[in-house]
């Protein structure tokens, strides 16, 4: 058994995918397999995936009609072998020893799941984040985290690690789990499932993770507008659910998902119209909530 499988999910980034690819070819720790996933691509992506399966055994390559990326994920778990999974957006890079360093922390933790720090890139510029000291608070690198305040994190951002991309996951978490596709959003609305399933939790608070800033990225729409405001309403909805469903901290996620609606509603920062109807929604989900 491979030690870990890499999923990259691939639409339409030709410009940055090899860039991407290198970075996994490039890591330290080499027991790996790559499932790239060709969601499909309209530009050249799909032919410079070809291009590292020629070179790289330990690259496979799958090509779908466009799924979304929860559904590029689910085709990834089909073929996946490795003992732990990491995810890596195709437009991302990492560093080249982000899986030795998931590893080794996972070895000296135990943890199922291991999470990592980002930083930005930019225009092909690297920007180190600095406000990880106020969410952390510590000097420590590796600090072991609730799985309540893990699942907290999908509603408020208190530990800013609600990503799929940047984990190292144990496989087993993974089976029975099928992403939910068709919705913005989809690490918010998914990665909890895991969390549920996990005994050990882990932070690395290293960026090892470049994570790109571009135009027409899901990450950078705003969460002002009715539109993302359904979007997170209707993660958050089926976060409760199993939350519920489970019978784990019920009250605790209700109160902070009520906190978390009042917070946008004084955010918001829209016409005098479209705010009245944005926190018209947020009060009549308010008072549905709270009457579960």
């Amino acid at each position: 058994m491979v030690k870990v499988s890499i999923g990259v999910p691939v639409y339409n980034v030709e410009a940055y995918l090899r860039e991407c690819l290198d970075s996994i070819m490039n890591q330290t720790f080499k027991d790996f397999e790559v499932i790239m996933v060709d969601d499909g691509s309209t530009d050249n992506s799909f032919n410079i995936c070809q291009e590292y399966v020629a070179r790289d055994k330990r690259f496979k390559l799958i090509h779908q009609e466009n799924k979304g990326l929860a559904g590029a994920r689910n085709t990834c778990l089909k073929y996946m072998h490795g003992e732990y999974i990491t995810w890596i957006d195709s437009d991302d890079v990492v560093d080249n020893n982000y899986l030795e360093r998931l590893l080794t922390v996972q070895a000296e933790t135990g943890a199922d799941i291991v999470k990592c720090l980002k930083k930005h890139i930019r225009d092909s510029n690297i920007f180190l984040i600095t406000n990880y000291d106020r969410i952390y608070k510590t000097k420590e690198k590796i600090i072991e985290v609730s799985k309540l305040d893990l699942i907290l994190d999908a509603i408020d951002s208190r530990l800013a690690v609600v990503e799929f991309w940047g984990t190292l996951i144990h496989r087993e978490l993974y089976n029975g789990i099928t992403l939910s596709q068709g919705v913005v959003f989809e690490d918010q609305g998914n990665k909890f499932k895991l969390y549920l399933r996990s005994k050990k939790n882990v932070i690395l608070l290293e960026q090892l993770y470049g994570y790109r800033i571009r135009e027409g990225s899901i990450m950078r729409m705003t969460n002002k507008d009715l539109s993302a405001l359904k979007d997170y309403i209707y993660n958050w909805d089926k976060l409760l659910y199993y939350i519920e469903v489970a019978n784990y901290n019920v009250q605790e996620v209700r109160e902070a998902y009520i906190k978390e609606l009042d917070k946008l509603s004084a955010e918001v920062n829209l016409s005098q119209e479209d705010a009245k109807i944005y926190r018209e929604v947020i009060d009549k989900h308010k008072q549905k909530i709270s009457k579960l």
